[in-house]
């Protein structure tokens, strides 16, 4: 064994396993493990060989979660200390640099930038970031300082730095969810403007780490659309497709999402953007709302549908395709013939081809025909890396023309 990993504890997996890693992915599962060899505490770094000694890589163990370990390298001769997270931490930045709007991004996406357990996002000059792997928790404050560093070369200074790992998942790790800041505290609603809209961001009490960045260039995408029309944006949230939609012209916006606290932020955004004479929100489950506007005859030139992942897990997908064939149905027919439907699915576990199956059964349900305008994914600062799982592609995003039947 080469010198860069004899220090480690061994872990050879079982025969027929990691078909998932040998595919590109980034986890190995408990139940693929076959022994482990030296000692070890959960969050230390192992080295991983196949049933036959084959060499497979380094990563970090933790049998406290399903996921035993998340890999850092497939190399064996490689030394993952300061240096090498300091150079996966450049290298995301300078991918962003290359592909995205950087007032606010996505600066670190976990596995898809080889750095697994952890997401940083960007607003303006604060940094968010979920930690939700025990391994890589402990490299947090070399990626912070690291991240910090690289952004003052390009002349971003970040006044503050706040921790959202309250997320439950990390109770599956052995860890207590976590929330609060790092360093000298600041005011925590951050303002940004994206695709011209600006935007108050929460990122103490707003969800996840504050605002939704993956959808930023599929907002813009609608913008062309809304001119002097009347558009319906279900879920809402804090407003962004409905401001996208307002800022572009539309004559008139209305906003639907269950969360009052979400409601009181659009409106708050709403009057940011000088927005609120024709952009408005109401508070109401969107699934009740759609047959009430039905039911009264009201029409959209423009529809869309926003939806939080309806699962998140494989067990419970059946329910999820009645929910988004449910919103679909009833949205497609609250749109105007020849008018637009935007829809989405931002869970993992509702691949491209069920969601596809899905919005075609919701079409035929009500006699529409639908013309594909536009297919689109997660904004760029996601990146979505081809690997066994797929753990990093979630976010489909569909605009259709909806047409009666003549």
């Amino acid at each position: 064994m080469d010198t860069a990993a004899s220090k480690f504890p061994v872990v050879r997996i079982k025969k027929g396993s990691g078909r998932s890693l040998k595919a590109g992915g980034a986890w190995i599962y408990d139940n693929e493990i076959d022994q482990i060899t030296g000692d070890y505490e959960n969050g230390d770094m192992v080295f991983v060989e196949d049933f036959d000694g084959y060499p497979l890589g380094q990563g970090f163990i933790n049998l406290n979660s399903t996921i035993a370990i998340r890999m850092m390298t497939r190399k064996k001769d490689v030394i993952v200390d300061e240096a090498f997270i300091k150079m996966r931490v450049r290298n995301a930045w300078e991918y962003r640099k290359a592909v995205t709007d950087l007032s606010c991004c996505r600066v670190i996406f976990g596995e898809a930038d080889f750095l697994p357990g952890i997401v940083i996002d960007k607003f303006s000059d604060v940094l968010v970031v979920e930690s939700l792997a025990l391994g890589i928790d402990r490299w947090k404050p070399v990626i912070l300082e690291t991240l910090k560093k690289i952004l003052e070369e390009d002349g971003i200074t970040i006044r503050g730095i706040y921790e959202r790992s309250d997320a439950k998942v990390r109770c599956q790790e052995g860890m207590k969810p976590y929330k609060g800041f790092m360093g000298e505290p600041f005011d925590t609603k951050v303002e940004i403007t994206e695709n011209g809209v600006r935007y108050l961001v929460d990122v103490q009490d707003g969800q996840k780490t504050g605002f939704f960045l993956d959808q930023k260039y599929n907002r813009l995408a609608i913008q062309r659309l809304c001119p002097g029309k009347k558009v319906l944006d279900c879920f809402t949230h804090t407003g962004s497709f409905a401001l996208n939609a307002g800022i572009a012209g539309a004559a008139s916006v209305l906003g639907v999402d269950a969360s009052q606290l979400a409601i009181c932020q659009a409106r708050e955004n709403a009057r940011l953007n000088h927005l609120e004479d024709r952009v408005s929100f109401q508070c109401a489950d969107v699934f009740e709302l759609l047959p009430q506007l039905e039911a009264k005859g009201e029409q959209y030139d423009v529809v869309i549908l926003d939806p939080p992942a309806f699962t998140k897990s494989k067990h419970s997908v059946k329910n999820a395709v009645k929910g988004y064939r449910e919103i679909n149905l009833r949205g497609m027919k609250l749109v105007k013939d020849g008018g637009y439907l935007a829809t989405c699915s931002c869970s993992h576990f509702m691949d491209p081809e069920r969601f596809h199956k899905t919005i075609q059964e919701a079409a035929a349900g009500v006699r529409r025909r639908l013309r594909q305008v536009e297919f689109r994914t997660q904004a760029a600062d996601h990146p979505i890396l081809w690997s066994g799982e797929e753990s990093s592609y979630y976010l489909k995003f569909y605009i259709f023309q909806v047409c009666e039947e003549k």
